[in-house]
Parts: C-alpha cells; structure tokens; sequence
C-alpha cells in the first residue's frame, strides 16, 4: 500500500470483526485511541504494508498498542540472582499469613480507626503497637510508610532548630541516594558532627555536650557498607550513659530491624532491636521490608512519651501506614511471637536453607531440563544488610555464546526470570527462587533454551 488515501476510516476499522473484540474487552474509548494511533504511524512511516499485508499488520499494532496500555508495570517476577533482600526486586517477599491478612483486608471493610468495643473512634497504630511491645521489650511503637519517614518524623519533631550530634562515620547514603545528613537537614535539626570518618572516641560525644545546648544524640548504624582497617567507635550502651546524664536521648537508627540473631544462621551479628533498646537508645527505628520480612514500613519503638509526640506531630499523618501495610505487619510480627518466623517467613527460610537442600533443588532443575552444569557458589543477604556477608549456595550454570541476550530472553517470560552472570555463564540461585515458582522458571528455561548454545549437561564436584 503505497497511496495514503487507501488507508481505511476509523469507521470502518471499528465495523470489522476484530474491532468486535477489542471493543467487547477494552471498551470504546481505548479501542478509539489505539486504532487512531496506529493509523497516525501509517501516514507518518515511509514504507507502509503491502495491501495483503496490511490488515494483520494493522491488527498486530493496534492489539499490541491496547495491551501496552492495559499490561500492569509493576508484575511478579522470578528472583534467582541469590540475592535475598533485592532491593530492585521489591526486598522482602511476605509470609502466606501476611498475604491472606492484605487479601482479608483489601477486600472489605475494617476497623481501622473503629474501636469495637466502645463503637468510637480508634487508633490505627493500636493494631501493631502492642504486638510491638511485646516483641521488642520497648514501651510503645509507631508504623510510618517507610524508615526514611520514621528517621524523618522522629527528627523533625523532637529535634526541629536543635542540635543533633552524629559522629562522622555515620554519615552515610543507601539507596536512592538517601542521605543521613540530607534527611537531617530536611528535617530542620541541626547537625554537630563529631570524631573522624574512621575513629570516634566517647570523648567526642563528651565534649560536644559539654560546649553547646544539645538535644539529641543520634548513630546510624552502616547496614550497606563497612570501614575496615584502623577504626574506633564507642558502644552503644556508653554513648547512651553519656547522653542520659545530660538528660538527652538517643536515637538509634539501624536500618535492616533485626530481631533474631543472623549469628544463629553461619552469617556475622547484625544488631538487633533488642539489643538497643537494652543498651538505652530511647527510640530505635528499622525498616519492615529488610530482616524483619514484612511489608514495607518504618517502624519506632521505645520510650512511651516520645512515641506520643511522634504520634501527635502533623507530619505523621502524611506519612503514616495504610490498612494493608498495617494487616501485613500484624500478621508478621505474630510469626516472631509464635516462634515459627524462620519456617514461615520467606526471607528467614532462604537464610535458613541448608547448602545440601539447595544442591537437591538445582538437581532436579538440570535433571529435568537436562541442560547447564552445576556449580558452588554464593548467596547473599543484599537490601542494605550485612555487607560482605555470603552464604553458600549451589548454582544451575548455563553456558551460551550471548549471555546479555539470554537474559534479555529471560526478562520477556512470563513471569520474567532475573538472573545474573558469573564467569560468562549465565547462573540461577534457588535460594531465592521461591518454590512455587519452580514450575515457572523451568517453563521460562525451555522457551528460551533452543535458541542458545548450551553446554553438555554435566556435574562438577
């Protein structure tokens, strides 16, 4: 077809049988849009489609155009890159529980602000707090939308025009480019540094009390990087007795919220919330989607009447949980009080995973696909938490002459599968490929597998 006036009408586009169709599961609106659309592209290309191929061309871009349009963006995918807490990946998987609360609750009405008993009004942080105290030790809790807003609130409203001191090597970004001293300033505090970038001594803390008004004592715990070498810090617990002889409090940022021991699991101690609150941080703030395996959330705990002017400042309102964080959370925290937190919360169960158990999944992988080799490798937790600690795993490792293109391959499944490349090979972890997905991933593989060049299958010890 070479002479525009030949391109069909709108009208007559819409009359056709597949315009039936398309009008019947997009509506008319879209269906409109699409057609419109795509005849624009004909009178604006060069070199349009021969008359006999013009009408499938023509149903082609409009179905693929109302599809693009109506595809959701944000899709489950397949995580083998062995990385557990993927921040790109959406971090931390929920527990089924935590699932069921968020379909519970999504889907009809609830008491969020509805106390049953007296028929008022409630608080919506009352659905978590208690569960709060009860698992942390701390006196009262607080859920925001995310830890950045926890850090945030806490700052602006106990410390807005005030002086904050934070010891040097604890200014720090994680991602997103979230920086400390960014996050500090937006908040209105103002920030006395104190020690070097690499020791800070209890003195340091000391003497900047001593010489200027202070009214908080803040560290930040490096949950994404280490400094290694000739270093110094004071502890947690001595800072605080210097603090609280000045009658000032202590915030403790940690980040990655861990409330079981990952010592336990072969890997290095990350601080836990207990441990904090034990030491005297007043407020302790962490994240609900690293270590604690729940939704996203920012999380404050501790001393009573400090969480009430958290909870009665304006900004918590713009900041605070909705009903399907709240739900999630809930449903979370009961697993550390059941003590079944490792069996049923994803992020515990791939720290917890055997190396051998990891060998018998990647087995049957390549047994059944009979393709790639299997390999030892390294797992790690990822998401801001234990830098430089890795867990051994086993690798399924597929050997192809256009690694960038198999993955590339891989991402247009359905669901996408997110791989990584080690050695020119393309590998895939199961520590992280969550069971249920077993079936997708190894249907994924066969689509994308002839059009590589594999290896022979094989075993290396």
């Amino acid at each position: 077809m070479t002479n525009l006036r030949q391109l069909p009408s709108v009208e007559r586009i819409l009359s056709s049988p597949q315009a039936a169709r398309w009008l019947s599961s997009y509506g008319r609106q879209l269906t409109l849009g699409a057609i419109r659309m795509v005849l624009d592209d004909f009178r604006s290309s060069r070199s349009l489609p021969d008359p006999g191929q013009f009408q499938e061309e023509l149903v082609t871009r409009v179905e693929a155009r109302l599809a693009s349009w109506t595809t959701p963006s944000l899709r489950e995918v397949i995580n083998a890159t062995g990385v557990i807490l993927h921040t790109n990946l959406g971090r931390s998987p929920v527990s089924q529980n935590a699932d069921s609360a968020l379909h519970s609750i999504s889907t009809s009405y609830s008491n969020l602000e509805y106390d049953l008993e007296s028929g008022r009004r409630g608080e919506r942080t009352s659905h978590v707090e208690a569960q709060l105290v009860r698992l942390t030790g701390a006196e009262a809790g607080l859920v925001v939308n995310n830890n950045a807003a926890a850090v945030l609130l806490t700052l602006t409203a106990l410390a807005n025009r005030r002086r904050v001191v934070i010891a040097r090597s604890q200014l720090v970004e994680i991602g997103g480019g979230f920086r400390i001293p960014d996050v500090m300033k937006q908040s209105g505090a103002k920030l006395i540094e104190v020690g070097t970038t690499n020791r800070v001594h209890l003195r340091d803390y000391q003497d900047a009390i001593s010489s200027q008004p202070i009214h908080l004592v803040m560290r930040a715990h490096r949950s994404n990087f280490q400094i290694l070498g000739f270093t110094s810090e004071p502890p947690l617990a001595d800072i605080a007795d210097v603090a609280h002889q000045a009658g000032i409090p202590v915030v403790d940022d940690l980040g990655s919220g861990a409330v079981l021991d990952t010592a336990d699991f072969g890997l290095a101690h990350e601080p836990m919330v207990q441990e904090s609150l034990a030491a005297g941080a007043d407020l302790v703030c962490f994240s609900g989607d690293k270590l604690l395996g729940g939704p996203q959330a920012g999380i404050i705990v501790g001393r009573a009447d400090l969480v009430v002017k958290l909870k009665k400042h304006p900004l918590t309102r713009a900041i605070r949980a909705d009903k399907l964080c709240l739900a999630a959370m809930s449903a979370t925290l009961t697993h550390y009080l059941v003590h079944d937190a490792v069996a049923a919360i994803p992020v515990w169960r791939m720290i917890a995973a055997r190396p051998e158990e990891l060998r018998e999944r990647v087995l049957k992988w390549r047994d059944r696909l009979r393709v790639g080799e299997i390999l030892p490798g390294q797992s790690t937790v990822g998401g801001g938490s234990l830098p430089g600690e890795t867990l051994p795993t086993h690798l399924l490792a597929i050997e192809t002459a256009h690694p960038d293109d198999f993955l590339s391959r891989l991402r247009k499944s359905n669901p996408p599968i997110i791989a990584r490349v080690e050695k020119d090979r393309v590998v895939f972890d199961p520590r992280t490929v969550l069971p249920e997905q077993e079936t997708a991933l190894e249907a994924g593989l066969r689509a994308v597998l002839p059009s590589t060049q594999l290896t022979t299958p094989q075993e290396l010890s």
